[in-house]
């Protein structure tokens, strides 16, 4: 990270930090359009987000050049929409990916940018706006900054009702980060209310068996588990699992059949993918290893339920091509069903071990 002082500007313009808006004494020397007001807010942003965008923010931020007719101005114009279109959902990925994985701070950099790209793009009071409100106040609540977090649902709520074309995801959004917000203050009944409309939304967006409708499940689930009434929790926490289960089975069925096959027609190994971007992939990891924390740690255990949630974050992995943790937790789902299960669960699960270690599969023979 290379940093210049800010020369002198023209009369009148007012040089401000990326983070906080306080007057900048400090100019990334990179790409000499991102100020700061010191080194402090100036390594926050680079390590959240700066250090991704930095050479993409030069053509956003310097003059547009003079063009010679008016379709080459528009074409002009276009080209900057789009490449601020792009950051707004780079930027709001990025956030999404730290608060899965539970780095509040390093969010909000990140959460910022896709608010500015937001507003320079769709204006001031545009419902575009509601999903990085939501990113900001999500990271608030993270750092335990209960009444910062209230602002920016407030302002996101005033911004879904003055509007007329909210779509049901972003209801759904801020219907679970209402109910956050209510869950931290320890307020249960209006927390219920407000993740049971994030469903409905979700459902209605997504369809009610959808990985983007489970994150509702699964805060409600939290909360089942937090008043101890584990029978729902664990219908729902089960739920989650099945959905996650499905979702990631479809992607694994058609890779291990491409694996068994080992190469395509050109000759290159297959590359895997789950069809999630990062911050799809940070929250199944962080919800999936959540109800297995839950599912190992209950006083009722359940080998049967514990096997599977091990062999979906097992399909998690691979697909990730995170190989180490699929076999880690393949031979857990191994170690589990060969002590407590019957034959026909060691086998599928030594079948899946085998597979994500690249080895033949040979079926377990009793001994005589």
């Amino acid at each position: 990270m290379n940093v210049i002082y800010p020369l002198a500007v023209p009369k009148g313009r007012r040089l401000t930090c990326e983070v906080c808006e306080a007057p900048a004494e400090r100019v990334c020397a990179a790409c000499t359009v991102t100020y700061y007001c010191g080194v402090v807010h100036q390594r926050a942003d680079w390590d959240s987000i700066h250090e991704k965008i930095c050479q993409l923010l030069i053509p956003v931020r310097t003059t547009m050049p003079f063009y010679n007719s008016e379709e080459e101005r528009q074409h002009g114009l276009q080209q900057l929409q789009q490449r601020q279109k792009h950051l707004i959902e780079l930027c709001y990925t990025v956030a999404q990916k730290y608060l899965f994985e539970g780095k509040h701070e390093d969010a909000v950099p990140a959460a910022l940018h896709s608010l500015r790209f937001r507003m320079n793009v769709h204006g001031l009071n545009s419902v575009e706006l509601v999903p990085a409100y939501l990113l900001l106040a999500e990271a608030s609540l993270g750092l335990g900054r209960v009444i910062q977090a209230e602002e920016y649902l407030s302002q996101a709520q005033w911004t879904v009702l003055k509007s007329t074309k909210c779509s049901y995801a972003t209801h759904s959004l801020l219907h679970r980060n209402l109910g956050l917000l209510y869950i931290a203050k320890k307020n249960y009944e209006e927390a219920r209310y407000h993740l049971a409309n994030d469903i409905y939304f979700a459902s209605c967006a997504f369809g009610t068996e959808d990985i983007r409708t489970s994150g509702g499940y699964f805060q409600m689930a939290n909360i089942f588990h937090g008043l101890n009434k584990l029978d729902l929790a664990d219908t729902l926490y089960t739920k989650v699992t099945e959905i996650w289960h499905k979702y990631l089975n479809e992607h694994y069925q058609v890779l291990s059949q491409d694996r068994i096959q080992q190469i395509d027609l050109l000759g290159k190994q297959f590359e895997t993918d789950t069809g999630l971007d990062e911050a799809q992939e940070a929250e199944a990891i962080r919800i999936l290893s959540s109800i297995l924390n839950i599912r190992e740690s209950t006083s009722k255990k359940d080998p049967e339920k514990t096997v599977f949630v091990l062999k979906t974050l097992v399909m998690l992995y691979y697909l990730m091509m995170n190989s180490s943790k699929a076999q880690e937790y393949a031979m857990s789902a191994f170690s589990l069903a060969k002590e407590q299960l019957g034959d026909d669960e060691e086998i599928a699960t030594q079948e899946l071990l085998n597979l994500i270690s690249g080895k033949e599969f040979h079926p377990i023979t009793q001994d005589p």
